[in-house]
């Protein structure tokens, strides 16, 4: 039945009809997952896509073939995330960002919806209509404290320096296990969480402030440090790894900083330096990288 029309079920709302054909595109372009509930005339009920014989099979049109099993989440070998982002809606909320932590009180306010903002403008392959569920109690503590260790870093003392240095590492990992568990796809959650160990993640961190000293090796420092947070991401089908090299992110950071320095080009520098970055992200088969 080629020319039957199609309802679907997403966040709780109907949409629809659709031709078979769209509907199969939507497939095919991960916009429609397994978990997604379809209808169409004939049908006693709402059922799930994954469930309605012939719809997913791999008989179906080039495009689902060529993109691999997006109802399951694959996506193509090597797709690479991106961040769809306007200049000025970014400059503004790193702002607000920023702000929020030099505040202290609004930081968990301001941090959780900044999260939500920007995951939910990450494209990536297999994972349609990315979002992010944290909540303002879940970790409020540790924006509060970052907030305040803006302030302890002022304090001329190298012991309190480090201190500060070494906090600030061990809250930005408890971020990063926060931000990973509370991914979702199509309002659904997904199983994926950072399993690296906070002294590991420290420990690069105070490896790329040392870096420093050789003036451009820290650029190879962080590539490095990225790679071994791809590799302690679990829950995914696939492998997430890193592709930017050293030399890649040494000329870029380069001109970003010189683009701040300058002021003007800031809004355009730092749009540009971040989409690049989200974008040295992919999916590959596992153990592809070997």
């Amino acid at each position: 039945m080629p020319d039957r029309s199609w309802f679907l079920a997403i966040d709780g709302k109907q949409q629809g009809p659709y031709p078979d054909a769209q509907l199969r595109d939507f497939i095919a372009r991960g916009m429609v997952t397994a978990q997604t509930m379809v209808w169409t005339e004939g049908m006693a009920g709402w059922q799930k896509a994954g469930e309605v014989p012939g719809l997913t099979s791999p008989a179906g049109p080039p495009a689902m073939a060529r993109t691999g099993d997006p109802l399951t989440g694959d996506a193509e070998i090597g797709q690479a995330a991106s961040l769809n982002v306007g200049v000025w809606p970014f400059l503004g909320r790193s702002l607000l960002y920023i702000i929020g932590l030099l505040l202290v009180i609004p930081a968990p306010w301001i941090a959780t919806s900044f999260y939500r903002w920007i995951v939910s403008r990450i494209s990536v392959p297999g994972r349609p209509n990315l979002g992010f569920t944290g909540r303002v109690g879940d970790i409020w503590y540790v924006f509060v404290v970052s907030g305040l260790s803006i302030y302890a870093d002022a304090i001329d003392n190298t012991y309190v320096s480090f201190v500060v240095l070494v906090l600030g590492a061990f809250l930005a990992w408890m971020i990063l296990r926060w931000i990973a568990g509370n991914l979702s796809s199509n309002g659904q959650e997904l199983p994926i969480s950072f399993t690296g160990s906070a002294l590991g993640y420290v420990g690069w961190y105070l490896l790329m402030c040392i870096s420093y000293i050789t003036i451009i090796g820290w650029a190879w420092v962080i590539t490095a440090w990225m790679r071994w947070i791809c590799r302690n991401i679990s829950g995914t089908r696939r492998e997430v790894v890193f592709n930017a090299t050293g030399l890649a992110l040494l000329w870029r950071t380069v001109l970003f900083a010189l683009g701040c320095v300058v002021i003007i080009p800031i809004p355009w520098v730092l749009s540009w330096y971040f989409r690049w970055y989200i974008s040295q992200f992919a999916l590959v088969e596992r153990g592809a990288t070997g």
